[in-house]
């Protein structure tokens, strides 16, 4: 049997470096070392690890077989598709999806059997198929820029546009929006002002809320704002209607239930990072701030937001170890910290998976909002 090229040709089928796929079957500090050596026999894996590399990636998760539906939506900005994941389970079918960032657009591709379309700014909205809802965890471009040379009544310059110019032409039932908490009062509450005027001059309702990851069931102190229209021009709608958004489970969580056993060291923080991680705290106590690195157990309720610079050092989410430095978060409990489930594929390397995961939503949030979107369009068709 010939290990080495069909080691390689498995890792290149997936668009995978070494570094990358290492990281994704879990090989350890070195294990693109151990990969390089595979592949260039002069070793080779045991037959258990050569059954893992062979096996890994072998299902899409999220692949859609079903000829029959319930609605159609769209994914933009789409990240890692934590929002398509509740909408699909709901019997939704993705005609559409858009993301720019070519590691994104491999883990999507090994978890839903596509690659989206990359830059939304360059695709012409009428080219997009007819959809029902649109999705789209859309990045808070400062609108105060392109303020100063347009007025705030224009959203040209900034992402949102691309949203507004695709439902203008489109007309779905129904969207979701996602975004930070600060959107509410970024630039002095101008932006999210602006944002909510333009979509009720397309004559869309229009209810935004910020709901708490850790009131859904999930250990994560995440809040995140959500807006949810629905067409007037299709829909019967009351004057006085407002969404229901979801009412929080209260369910109490638990670190402990997401962490990994027998964790490999390299997550394990250097001396070195953690006297820096020290030093810095020292110095924001001294200052009467709150700010440093925080440290958490298995028995802590819930972390910190988990954010897109996670790879760097760690410092928002560490957690203690007996008789040595903390550690960092694996990407697999990045995962479940956002409520991804079990089956979904990590095929990038720690760092990417690191930025995918503090980038994507709560999916037990959105999956709450999802079912009452869905129940709210059945009502009122």
């Amino acid at each position: 049997m010939d290990y080495s090229t069909n080691i390689k040709s498995k890792r290149e089928s997936l668009g995978l470096t070494q570094k990358d796929f290492a990281d994704a079957l879990g090989l350890g500090k070195y294990g693109d070392r151990t990969l390089r050596r595979w592949e260039n026999k002069e070793s080779k894996p045991s037959p258990l690890e050569y059954k893992a590399i062979m096996s890994f990636a072998s299902n899409t998760p999220y692949i859609e077989h079903k000829n029959s539906y319930d609605f159609t939506f769209i994914d933009l900005f789409a990240g890692i598709g934590g929002i398509r994941i509740p909408f699909q389970e709901l019997g939704g079918k993705c005609v559409f999806s858009s993301e720019w960032d070519n590691f994104a657009q491999k883990t999507y591709r090994v978890n839903y059997g596509e690659i989206p379309s990359g830059d939304i700014t360059k695709i012409e909205a009428a080219t997009i198929p007819n959809f029902d809802i649109l999705l789209a965890g859309f990045p808070c471009q400062p609108f105060s820029q392109a303020g100063l040379k347009k007025g705030f009544s224009d959203t040209r310059g900034t992402l949102f546009f691309d949203i507004e110019r695709i439902i203008a032409e489109k007309r779905p039932k129904a969207f979701l929006l996602e975004n930070v908490k600060q959107l509410q009062t970024h630039d002095r509450g101008n932006t999210l002002r602006v944002i909510i005027e333009h979509l009720k001059k397309l004559n869309y309702t229009v209810d935004y809320k910020v709901l708490r990851a850790a009131d859904f069931g999930v250990p994560q102190n995440r809040e995140r704002l959500y807006i949810v229209g629905f067409n007037k021009d299709m829909f019967q709608i009351p004057k006085n209607f407002s969404f229901e958004y979801p009412r929080p489970t209260y369910q109490k969580t638990k670190l402990g239930d997401i962490l990994e056993k027998n964790v490999d060291e390299k997550y394990t923080i250097s001396d070195k990072l953690y006297e820096g991680h020290l030093r810095r705290k020292q110095q924001h106590i001294a200052k009467g701030n709150g700010f440093g690195f925080c440290l958490f157990n298995e028995n802590s309720p819930y972390t910190n937001t988990i954010s897109a610079r996670y790879y760097k050092d760690g410092s928002e989410i560490l957690i203690e170890q007996k008789n040595k430095n903390p550690r960092k978060l694996t990407p697999r409990e990045c995962a479940r910290l956002q409520g991804f489930p079990e089956c979904f594929i990590i095929p990038v390397s720690d760092t990417q998976a690191y930025k995918q995961f503090g980038n994507s939503v709560a999916v037990p949030v959105v999956r709450a909002i999802a079912k009452q979107i869905v129940k709210t369009l059945n009502k009122i068709a």
